[in-house]
C-alpha cells in the first residue's frame, strides 16, 4: 500500500507540477504529499475496520481480553505488535486511534504508540549491520521495554477523560447496528467523524515536518550533542524532537556521529527522540487528546529515552 502512495506523490510532485526532485522544494513537497495522504487514508481505513469489527464483538469482551494488568501482559503484546509494525511516529497514530475506538485500555494503546516508531525489522537489520547484532538485540529489547513500562505508567494515571475520540463518545453496545448495511453505515460515520476531527492537525503537522525535512539540515541539530558532558543526553532528546524522520533513515546518521566522538547512548537518545517524538506527531495527537494527556505522554517517553541514553553510555 505504501508503494502506491509513493507512486502517487512522485506522479503529482515530479510529473504534474514538474518540481526538480533534487531541490529542497521538491523534497519538502513530496514529503508533504506522501505523508499526509498516507496518514489520512490510514485513519479512514483503520477506524472504519475497527468500528466494523466492534459491531460483531462486544466492547466489554475486548476490554477484558486486553486489560490483564498482572505483569503487564497486554502492554507487552501491544509493544511487541508495535515492534513488528513498520510505522513512523505519525503513521502509528491511525492504529493508536483504532485501539482507542475499540476501547482498548489507554495504557495498552500507548504501549503500541511508544514502541512502533522505535523498533521494527528494518531498524533491527540496519543496526545489526552497522553496530553488530548484540547491540541490535539490546536496542530492540530496550525499545519494547520502554513501551511496556511507559504504557503501564500512563495507564495508571487514569486520564481517559482527556481523550477527544473513542472512549469520550462511545456508543452503548445495545445501540450498535445489527444488520450488515447498518454496520457499514455506522463504521463509515465513525471513520468520517475521526477524519474530520484530525484533518487539519494532520495537514499542519505533516506540513511542519515537510519544512523541517526539506529546509533544515540535521547537522544544525547534531552539532549541539557533540560535547561529552553530563547534560549531553537530555540535550540530544530536546534537539531531536523538532525533527521528523524514521529510525531506519536515522541509523546511518547515528553511526556517523558516533564516529565523530559522540557517545553511543547520546546518539541513540537523539535517534529515539527523533523517531518516537516529534512536533508533527504532537500536532496530530492534539486533535485526539487534551493537552494534559499529550504532555504526560511526551514527558514520560522523553524521561524513558533519557534513561536509555544514560544506560547505554554507562554500559558501553
Amino acid at each position: 500500500m505504501f508503494y502506491m502512495f509513493e507512486k502517487f506523490a512522485n506522479w503529482l510532485v515530479y510529473g504534474v507540477f514538474g518540481i526538480d526532485p533534487a531541490s529542497r522544494l521538491g523534497a519538502s513537497f513530496h514529503f508533504f504529499i506522501y505523508d499526509s495522504v498516507k496518514i489520512l487514508v490510514l485513519i479512514l481505513f483503520v477506524v472504519f475496520l475497527i468500528s466494523f469489527l466492534r459491531t460483531f464483538f462486544p466492547a466489554h469482551k475486548i476490554k477484558k481480553l486486553l486489560s490483564r494488568e498482572k505483569w503487564g501482559i497486554s502492554n507487552f503484546i501491544a509493544a511487541f505488535f508495535g515492534a513488528i509494525s513498520p510505522f513512523c511516529s505519525c503513521s502509528s497514530i491511525p492504529l493508536f486511534l483504532g485501539f482507542i475506538e475499540a476501547e482498548v485500555p489507554l495504557g495498552v494503546a500507548f504501549s503500541f504508540l511508544i514502541t512502533s516508531p522505535l523498533v521494527n525489522e528494518v531498524v533491527f537489520v540496519i543496526m545489526g549491520g552497522m553496530f553488530g547484532w548484540k547491540l541490535a538485540f539490546i536496542y530492540a529489547l530496550t525499545g519494547i521495554l520502554l513501551g511496556v513500562i511507559g504504557g503501564m505508567a500512563l495507564g495508571r494515571l487514569k486520564m481517559e477523560d482527556q481523550l477527544l475520540v473513542g472512549e469520550g463518545r462511545t456508543i452503548k453496545e445495545q445501540y450498535l447496528p445489527q444488520t450488515f448495511s447498518g454496520k457499514i453505515e455506522y463504521s463509515f460515520r465513525e471513520s468520517i467523524s475521526v477524519f474530520k476531527r484530525l484533518f487539519i492537525f494532520v495537514v499542519v503537522g505533516v506540513g511542519l515536518g515537510a519544512f523541517i525535512h526539506g529546509y533544515i539540515p540535521q547537522e544544525i541539530f547534531t552539532q549541539y550533542i557533540k560535547a561529552d558532558n553530563i547534560f549531553a543526553v537530555p540535550i540530544a532528546v530536546l534537539v531531536g524532537v523538532p525533527i521528523y524522520a524514521g529510525c531506519s533513515t536515522l541509523v546511518p546518521v547515528v553511526f556517523a556521529i558516533t564516529t565523530k566522538g559522540v557517545p553511543l547512548g547520546t546518539a541513540l537518545a537523539f535517534m529515539m527522540s527523533v523517531a518516537g517524538l516529534s512536533l508533527p506527531e504532537a500536532l496530530i495527537l492534539k486533535g485526539a487528546m487534551k493537552m494534559r494527556l499529550l504532555a504526560a505522554f511526551f514527558a514520560m517517553v522523553s524521561f524513558g529515552i533519557i534513561l536509555v541514553g544514560y544506560l547505554f553510555n554507562f554500559l558501553l
